[in-house]
C-alpha cells in the first residue's frame, strides 16, 4: 500500500511536533533541520515545514505559504467525547464544537498553527 503524504506549513516546526506526537499519537521519523519533520501515523506522512525552509515552504507562483485554512486530513477515533476531553484539558484549541452526522460525528482540533485536523467517529453500525 502506498504511502499518504500530507504537507501542512507550521510557524514552528518543534511546537507541531509536540502536538502531533504527544496529542494525536503521530511518531518523528525524521527531524534533520529547524524548519523540516516528518512524521508519521496509519500509513499516512505528515511533512511539515516552515515558510521559507527547504523546498517545501518556499513560496509559490510569487505567493508566500502560510498556514490555516480549511483544508484537512481526518483521523478516525473511536470515542470522540472522550479525546476531545483530553484535548482540551491539554489546552488544545477547537474550531466549533462536536457536530452530529448521519454518517459519525466530527470535531475539528487546531495544531499550534492554526491547520485543521479532523477527528471523526463513525456511526454505530446497526
Amino acid at each position: 500500500m502506498a504511502q499518504v503524504s500530507v504537507c501542512y506549513i507550521v510557524t514552528d516546526v518543534a511546537a507541531a511536533i509536540t502536538f502531533y506526537t504527544e496529542m494525536l499519537g503521530f511518531k518523528v521519523d525524521m527531524h534533520p533541520a529547524p524548519g523540516f519533520a516528518m512524521l508519521s501515523r496509519d500509513g499516512l506522512r505528515l511533512l511539515l515545514n516552515q515558510p521559507a525552509a527547504g523546498g517545501g515552504g518556499q513560496a509559490v507562483a510569487g505567493l508566500s505559504q502560510a498556514p490555516g485554512g480549511w483544508n484537512r486530513f481526518q483521523i478516525e477515533v473511536t470515542d470522540l467525547t472522550e479525546m476531545a476531553k483530553r484535548l482540551r484539558d491539554a489546552g488544545c484549541h477547537f474550531r466549533g464544537e462536536i457536530i452530529v452526522g448521519r454518517g459519525g460525528n466530527q470535531l475539528l482540533v487546531e495544531d499550534p498553527s492554526g491547520n485543521a485536523v479532523e477527528l471523526f467517529e463513525p456511526a454505530a453500525q446497526a
